[in-house]
């Protein structure tokens, strides 16, 4: 028998959009590998937001979703176990933190890309959530053929090695609310 997972996404912006709806599919896909159930994760559903638009979009994702991801602050990250219930609908909301140097980890992912310039990325994947300008640092790493930035977001949401990603504390933190709230909802 198989039960199916739909993640769902507040985003605010390119990165969220173009980045992490691939990473938490993919992360989700490797969380539920060793599920007692055959879980199919299906593509993470999105919705942009400003801040003052979170608990609206919430509510939009709660309906479809069995699990959310946004970007509130660390306080909100700070309560529990890091995981919050949205609504009647009950679906567990995770905060995700300083995303953007999740892209900044795998420096072999940027170097396969023709032109990059891995002068300025962190030599452990652990360092990149030392990065104090991530937004600069990307800029100075894609490679310069008339495209913008946004462009290899998506490359970098397909082909971030996990593993990699998994040596970033901020990223490990996700990962574990992640499997508590997975754990929570009877898919592992």
């Amino acid at each position: 028998m198989s039960r199916s997972l739909v993640p769902g996404l507040i985003a605010r912006g390119e990165v969220e959009e173009g980045f992490l709806g691939i990473v938490i599919s993919r992360q989700l896909r490797e969380l539920t590998w060793m599920s007692p159930h055959t879980v199919d994760v299906g593509a993470t559903e999105v919705v942009s937001s400003s801040r003052e638009g979170v608990v609206t979009a919430l509510e939009e994702l709660a309906a479809d979703c069995h699990l959310l991801f946004t970007h509130e602050s660390e306080r909100e990250r700070g309560k529990g176990d890091g995981v919050r219930y949205h609504s009647h609908y009950l679906v567990p909301v995770i905060g995700l933190g300083e995303t953007e140097r999740w892209l900044l980890a795998d420096r072999a992912m940027w170097a396969r890309l023709e032109g990059s310039d891995l002068g300025l990325l962190p030599a452990r994947p652990r360092d990149a959530d030392r990065i104090t300008d991530p937004e600069a640092v990307l800029a100075a790493t894609v490679p310069r053929r008339g495209k913008p930035i946004g462009d290899y977001l998506q490359y970098a949401g397909r082909n971030m090695d996990l593993a990699v990603l998994a040596q970033v504390p901020g990223y490990a933190d996700w990962v574990a609310e992640t499997r508590n709230a997975l754990k929570g909802l009877g898919y592992l």
